[in-house]
């Protein structure tokens, strides 16, 4: 079973990503923010990390930065699912190393797709 790291400081947001993973049978962790996420990384890398942009402590862009630096973790592909929607907000987002990007309000079958494609790609490679 493929594990999921959800990283949004709105509770509404993780435990509706979570439901929503969890039904498709992914295990899911949690955590509020990039600084929590490292922590979590550190002690257990997940397959994949879905993680919203604006956050306190350490914001998305920074977390993607990390995980794609991070020895342990630079093959965790990165979704970034945020309401920052302009184009220039999309173009940084993968520029930071994400290896996809969706806006919200999203459509969930869209993340899901997004979410088996990278998992599916990540094995191959």
């Amino acid at each position: 079973m493929s594990t999921v790291l959800i990283v949004d400081d709105s509770p509404t947001v993780r435990e509706l990503l979570s439901e929503q993973l969890k039904r498709s049978g992914f295990s899911v962790v949690e955590a509020v923010d990039g600084e929590e996420a490292i922590e979590k990384i550190k002690a257990n890398v997940p397959d994949l990390v879905v993680t919203d942009i604006v956050m306190p402590r350490k914001n998305g862009y920074e977390l993607c930065r990390w995980i794609k630096n991070d020895a342990q973790a630079k093959h965790v592909p990165v979704v970034m699912c945020t309401s920052k929607s302009e184009e220039f907000d999309v173009y940084w987002g993968m520029k930071q190393g994400a290896d996809a990007y969706i806006t919200k309000p999203y459509h969930p079958p869209d993340l899901l797709d997004a979410v088996k494609r990278l998992l599916r790609d990540a094995k191959k490679g």
